[in-house]
């Protein structure tokens, strides 16, 4: 395939993911957004929550971005199933979905209602965003949303990777841990156990496949790195 019908076929791939992108988040934000404006009560959201609101930006900024910068990333020479793929997709999503989504069957609060509390969950998430981006671009060509090995693959240990072997998914965790506290509902602590299963679960897969690709030099640097939070796992 030429290479400018391959680059317009992803082009359009990424156009067609920002506008579902857009769609769930606006059927995220319904009712989330309406309940607040019609001041209710029990498990709606009322002018004091505006941190739950603020909390959706990130989210839409981080996928904007990804989707911008998914087309800088170089050709994979073996790649995760369709399958594995949509599993940790499904996965993330419903995460996602549990912590936004008011629930009157999961109303019941894990935190107190504080809007300090909020305003550390809007932190925690900003500084898992920033990290990601970081991350990210630290990464450049070797990034995928799958678990990949591309051409010419190469093991990055610089900025966030000299901390931590996946600050991505270190980032993407803080996002979800911060929303969650944002909410402070058991439907978002829910929603963020489900986040830490799917990316627990794609770090086991991503370490076995860089160990096919890098041998002793990753298990060196497995030995030497935490894998997401240092000091603790």
């Amino acid at each position: 395939m030429p290479d400018e019908s391959r680059a317009a076929k992803k082009g359009d791939a990424i156009k067609i993911a920002m506008l579902v992108g857009a769609l769930v988040g606006a059927l995220l934000a319904r009712p989330i957004i309406k309940p607040w404006l019609d001041d209710a009560h029990g498990t709606g959201y009322t002018f004091k929550d505006w941190p739950i609101l603020v909390s959706f930006l990130p989210w839409v900024a981080f996928s904007m971005y990804w989707e911008w910068q998914s087309k800088n990333s170089a050709p994979a020479i073996r790649s995760e199933s369709k399958a594995s793929r949509t599993v940790h997709v499904v996965l993330t999503n419903l995460a996602l979905l549990l912590i936004f989504w008011p629930s009157k069957y999961l109303s019941q609060r894990f935190l107190p209602d504080n809007l300090t509390v909020r305003v550390l969950g809007l932190a925690a998430e900003v500084a898992g965003v920033a990290l990601a981006i970081w991350a990210r671009r630290i990464l450049g060509r070797n990034w995928s949303g799958e678990i990949t090995i591309k051409q010419d693959h190469e093991l990055i240990r610089t900025g966030p990777y000299g901390s931590v072997r996946h600050p991505i998914y270190s980032g993407l965790l803080g996002m979800y841990a911060g929303t969650a506290i944002v909410s402070g509902q058991m439907h978002a602590l829910l929603g963020l156990l489900l986040g830490i299963i799917a990316y627990l679960r794609k770090t086991r897969m991503e370490e076995q496949n860089l160990v096919n690709a890098f041998g002793s030099k990753y298990e060196s640097y497995r030995q030497e790195t935490a894998a997401l939070v240092p000091g603790l796992y």
